[in-house]
């Protein structure tokens, strides 16, 4: 089902969001925008080849190292507000933020970069890349050093992920970990794709990512994932590695 989604979100995006013009794009122009930007589209699969080292090799052992959970102090900090949510679910609402958490948010991970490939964003691309290098850095240490149970995990509560699509946590948490909580990767890389959309001009795409990003901050909260100390320290990251990578950019 998730192949599926994915393909036709990929077919829709090309018709509504790719400029006309990019088919007429000859050949040799095509094979320089590839050569231009495979190097950038190595570095993000070099990135996550190392988050999910982290998370299957190194964070283990790291985690039994610190032998603290900090999940109990968020607690105290926010009493239930979010694990409210959880006990007042609206079945139409759980399946449309399992969909964007599960199915819309991971397609505009992979498509961003292809689009800004497709269009020959040179700048765009490196600004995305440079922001995702440093908002990797910045909560990589976060993530070893402070553990930090999710919402649902840590409350007992039921996965609505699981309910939706049963199963999908085998895949979930091998792409992450329970403890991986603060601060929100999910919210922090949605903003980052938007923010970095925006400078593609492309008004469209711009305010579906935008939406997107919104949607994922509301799901994370909704569907009992993370704390809201999670979500306000993965905005923070996240428009921080965005200015840094914009300096950055026009010094290179």
């Amino acid at each position: 089902m998730v192949g599926f989604f994915n393909v036709l979100l990929f077919l829709l995006s090309l018709a509504l969001l790719v400029p006309k013009s990019i088919w007429k794009t000859s050949r040799a122009e095509y094979k320089k925008r590839i050569n231009y930007h495979a190097v950038f589209l190595c570095i993000i699969l070099g990135v996550v080849a190392f988050h999910l080292l982290e998370v299957n090799v190194i964070d283990p052992p790291v985690t039994q190292l610190i032998g603290t959970n900090y999940a109990p102090a968020i607690h105290a900090l926010e009493d239930n507000a979010v694990y409210w949510f959880t006990q007042h679910w609206t079945p139409l609402l759980v399946y449309f933020f399992v969909f964007i958490y599960i199915l819309f948010y991971p397609f505009t991970l992979w498509f961003s970069p292809v689009y800004f490939m497709l269009t020959d964003q040179r700048k765009t691309m490196k600004t995305f890349v440079y922001g995702f290098i440093l908002l990797y850095a910045f909560t990589l240490p976060f993530y070893l050093f402070l553990p930090i149970t999710n919402v649902y995990t840590y409350f007992g509560s039921t996965s609505a992920l699981n309910t939706v699509i049963p199963g999908v946590e085998e895949f979930f948490y091998a792409t992450t970990t329970s403890n991986n909580s603060f601060p929100s990767l999910h919210v922090a890389m949605a903003f980052l794709i938007a923010n970095s959309i925006a400078l593609t001009k492309n008004r469209r795409f711009t305010y579906i990512a935008y939406f997107s990003a919104i949607c994922v901050l509301c799901s994370v909260i909704y569907l009992g994932i993370h704390w809201i100390i999670d979500v306000i320290g993965g905005i923070l990251i996240s428009f921080g590695s965005f200015y840094l990578a914009k300096r950055l950019t026009k010094a290179t």
